[in-house]
């Protein structure tokens, strides 16, 4: 249950309320490409216009290079805010200093501005207090929706709660709460997809799956590193060298905890290689597991030891289908799925529709997460590739949760604390 207060819990009627979101979306020649974020952020939005409050809103986007970083202007999200809202959404131009006062003074109830990049100031992921207390001069009240960034101690997560009574927004609240259900008591069995391309970005996540999963499966770039870690020698692939200790560690802990209790941590037993990301290359399936496959007209059919091996000049891209099959089987036995991390490249350039040459993998997890082979557990989808893999192919409303949070959502499964969550009042 989440222990803080949300904007439910306190009178907003005539207050200004400074609210932050999470807007960093994808932009391509200033356009926005995937606006999930800004879309997942209404229900707070409509909550605060309905009950009365001056809503003003700030957020970043991408890693800008300075004040004047036209590139990385909040102004696209503004009209796109404004369709989506259809009512007016004033820009402002700084998210401090004359520009903000300027656009927040003289507010009525029910209006909403938008304050420019906050990123545009160094002070802001520096945590510097003189900076958060100019954000927070501009309201009365100060609610937190923005649960890609709680991971952060900055000034708009941390520091403005130290001026202004702060509650959180009903995005992070279902995000909290879902995401600790289950972690905490989920309906089992309980499954983990991971993949991704580095061990240590989801070391946590790995080693508390291990404690309270029923089964594992591990794919992506990542992968390769536990590959690597078994001895196989996976040539032009991604993985992390320095990380195959870690690897070995991970992998040491799983056997000793199958050895305690039921439990499976998959590690691709097959692969798809080809010599490089462009779907006009050749793709070719490399066994690890077995000398031996299905041929039509003479079966069983000896492997040539070259199909047991990556060649020198290849890249694993995919899990192969034997893989996939084993791990959308234990979807099939799973009644809820933690997702995070598709199981190969998907996205390649020139490719028309959904799955490319290397999306098998990820496609098979999907049909099998959505009930297509009989059976549909709730699945919670997080990590910045998996949910736009998602996106693109219109099916977020297909599974239980779909995550705006990829480094918040692993931090809070890794059992660590949220600066920003932490900040906010307790219940009472």
């Amino acid at each position: 249950m989440f222990t803080k207060q949300t904007i439910r819990d306190i009178d907003l009627s005539g207050k200004t309320v400074l609210l932050r979101a999470d807007y960093n979306v994808p932009l391509a020649d200033g356009k926005i490409t995937d606006d999930y974020r800004i879309k997942q952020s209404l229900p707070t939005l409509e909550y605060l216009l309905d009950h009365h409050a001056k809503v003003v809103i700030c957020s970043h986007l991408g890693r800008p290079s300075g004040p004047h970083d036209t590139a990385n202007s909040l102004f696209p999200v503004a009209k796109r805010l404004q369709q989506l809202l259809e009512k007016p959404v004033e820009f402002a131009t700084d998210c401090i200093g004359e520009p903000a006062q300027k656009a927040v003074k003289g507010m009525p109830a029910g209006s909403v501005v938008l304050l420019e990049n906050l990123r545009f100031h160094p002070e802001e992921e520096a945590n510097d207090q003189a900076f958060a207390k100019q954000l927070a001069s501009l309201a009365d009240i100060f609610v937190q929706d923005g649960f890609g960034v709680v991971h952060r101690a900055h000034a708009s997560t941390q520091g403005v709660t130290n001026f202004l009574p702060s509650v959180a927004g009903l995005l992070l609240e279902k995000e909290v709460d879902t995401i600790t259900t289950v972690m905490e008591a989920p309906v089992r069995p309980l499954m983990a997809i991971i993949g991704g391309a580095k061990i240590t970005d989801k070391i946590e996540v790995l080693h508390r799956f291990i404690e309270i999963a029923d089964f594992i499966a591990v794919g992506g770039a990542m992968a390769n590193t536990f590959l690597a870690a078994k001895g196989i020698d996976v040539a032009e692939s991604l993985y992390e060298q320095g990380d195959i200790p870690i690897a070995r560690d991970i992998m040491r802990k799983a056997a000793s905890e199958a050895r305690r209790r039921p439990f499976v941590f998959a590690v691709p037993h097959d692969v798809v290689v080809a010599s490089a990301i462009d779907k006009t290359k050749p793709t070719r399936i490399v066994d690890f597991s077995s000398h031996v496959i299905a041929d039509i007209e003479n079966y069983p059919k000896r492997v040539p030891a070259s199909a047991s091996q990556v060649h020198a000049h290849e890249k694993i891209l995919d899990i192969g289908p034997f893989s996939g099959s084993f791990i959308a089987g234990g979807i099939q036995l799973a009644n809820t799925v933690v997702w995070n991390g598709t199981m190969g490249v998907t996205e390649t350039a020139g490719l028309q529709g959904p799955v490319g040459p290397y999306a098998h993998g990820t496609d098979l997890l999907v049909q099998s997460l959505l009930g297509e082979f009989g059976h549909k557990p709730f699945t919670v989808v997080g990590g910045g590739d998996t949910v736009g893999y998602v996106e693109n192919r219109n099916l977020v409303k297909s599974f239980g949760h779909v995550s705006t949070g990829g480094g918040a959502s692993l931090e809070l499964m890794g059992g660590r604390k949220l600066p920003g969550v932490e900040a906010l009042k307790d219940k009472e």
